[in-house]
């Protein structure tokens, strides 16, 4: 395993090795001793193609992820909200499938999304903290400000993500 460092301080690509043979393959995730992450809670996402979730973050009880796709191909955004931070605002975009040989490690401070770019694309996230519905907000997919180059323009969505706050509007609360 190595990790790789992106533009955005604490935003990190795992590589891991990938051992395939006839029936497949096996990939390591995560070893402790590369991050030292308290991850509490994972969980798994099911999207048929062209479904966007997020994208989301939590204000208050902030969580670091760790995402990895396990069926699959997406096209996975984050968005700096660390008001202090150099890269605030700043986009980090990249397609992820079951074939990469890494995973996205995605440090406190970001709203996360995702548009499933397969059929259907199964994506498993370590939590750094439990989800809290009281200071999770959705960040608007399309919001000018941002100018995200989502692959599909008419995405499947959530009635929450759907509605998103805009970026001008987090700022504001972030202050």
């Amino acid at each position: 395993m190595k990790i790789i460092k992106t533009r955005i301080k604490g935003l990190l690509i795992i590589k891991s090795k990938i051992y395939n043979d006839k029936r497949g393959f096996f990939k390591e995730v995560i070893k402790k001793k590369i991050l030292n992450e308290n991850f509490k809670f994972d969980c798994v996402s099911f999207s048929k193609k062209k479904t966007l979730r997020g994208l989301h973050i939590q204000l208050k009880n902030s969580q670091a992820k760790l995402i990895t796709v396990s069926h699959g191909k997406i096209f996975d955004v984050v968005v700096d909200l660390r008001i202090k931070s150099k890269t605030f605002g700043k986009i980090f975009a990249i397609n992820m499938s079951h074939k990469s040989d890494f995973s996205l490690f995605i440090p406190k401070g970001f709203a996360h999304g995702f548009q499933c770019l397969s059929n259907n694309c199964v994506v498993y996230y370590k939590n750094s903290s439990y989800q809290d519905i009281k200071s999770a907000k959705t960040l608007n997919w399309k919001d000018p400000d941002l100018n995200i180059k989502w692959p599909y323009k008419k995405p499947i969505l959530s009635s929450k993500d759907r509605f998103g706050l805009s970026f001008k509007d987090i700022k504001k609360i972030l202050k």
